[in-house]
């Protein structure tokens, strides 16, 4: 015979109405009795019925994580951090894949798919469209971006425009005025807003120094290490190479390492390289680079999106940007 929620209730000693809001994680029950409804749930075997709940309080308990890319590092992180984050309050996470059309008046992000499926979003590095953004904000759920911001839309992300300044001032400050950037393409129809910031950082500082980078150190990357390692190959053709270069990833930063390898090159005697990440197999690598907290970018989104759920419509608006800093290891020095 299947356990109901009235043999919880009655197992913990409270009624089927606060069994419902504890193993939903509402701020109306007391940490106290959560902790006895959940045990008492487990030693049951008790499952909550979501279909069940659904119909009864309107709510799916299951949140959509909007993202280009799955198996890339940063992505992946910030997906675990928010899974993880759901889970640990009885919420689901719904992956939704946004794919780069091969054409550019293909839209591969439909919405309206989401209606009825979720109590809210997570979207990471705000991969969509003007008209994607306009057609979720139509389905009213609380929703934050992750890596980016949007006008009346809960986000989290690091400022990339001091990012930039912070790679290329540590360089400078080593001495080096040949210094080039590997970051993503100005061109690319989705809204990644990061790579373009770094940039900015990187020319801001650079000119500040008194310092006017070619055009031909500015490179393109789809912030891969195969990309990274073409482009350094590029710049080291050229007939004045750089001496340093400032990759927009750590996995940008992994290529150019190749690259540099390939070439004969030592680093950092012939060629200085620092990332932005802080990868988890950057320190292995001695990879100088500025850290950004990604997983705690996600688990934060997370919790935002869960409080203006429970009514907590004080964070509806709020934007959080999230420290960096200079992690400085072996990939930097002064030009030879």
């Amino acid at each position: 015979m299947p356990v109901r929620i009235e043999d919880v209730a009655r197992v913990a000693g409270v009624s089927t109405a606060t069994v419902s809001r504890a193993l939903r994680g509402l701020p109306s029950v007391s940490p106290d009795t959560q902790a006895a409804v959940r045990r008492a749930a487990s030693d049951l075997g008790y499952v909550v019925s979501r279909s069940a709940s659904s119909l009864a309080g309107g709510k799916t308990q299951t949140i959509g994580v909007v993202t280009p890319y799955i198996s890339r590092w940063y992505y992946a992180t910030v997906i675990d951090a928010v899974e993880r984050e759901l889970r640990r309050v009885g919420y689901d996470a719904l992956l939704v894949g946004v794919g780069e059309p091969k054409t550019a008046d293909v839209e591969p992000f439909r919405p309206e798919i989401l209606r009825g499926r979720v109590d809210g979003l997570v979207i990471l590095t705000a991969p969509l469209t003007g008209q994607e953004m306009d057609d979720v904000r139509r389905l009213t759920v609380p929703m934050a971006l992750v890596g980016a911001g949007a006008s009346g839309t809960m986000s989290v992300r690091v400022d990339d425009l001091s990012i930039g300044r912070t790679a290329a001032e540590h360089l400078i400050g080593l001495g080096h005025r040949k210094i080039a950037y590997i970051g993503g393409d100005p061109d690319d129809r989705r809204n990644f807003a990061a790579p373009l910031d770094r940039r900015a950082g990187w020319l801001s500082a650079m000119r500040h120094a008194g310092i006017d980078p070619p055009s031909s150190y500015a490179e393109m990357s789809d912030f891969t290490a195969a990309t990274g390692q073409e482009a350094t190959e590029r710049l080291l053709s050229l007939t004045e190479p750089p001496t340093a270069v400032f990759a927009a990833s750590d996995d940008i930063a992994f290529g150019v390492l190749c690259a540099a390898r390939s070439a004969g090159l030592a680093v950092p005697g012939d060629l200085s390289v620092i990332g932005v990440d802080d990868h988890d197999i950057s320190e292995t690598m001695g990879l100088t680079t500025i850290a950004q907290p990604v997983a705690a970018q996600g688990r934060l989104a997370a919790e935002l999106v869960l409080a203006v759920i429970r009514g907590d419509v004080s964070r509806r608006h709020e934007h959080v940007v999230m420290p960096t800093r200079l992690v400085d290891r072996l990939t930097t020095a002064p030009p030879s």
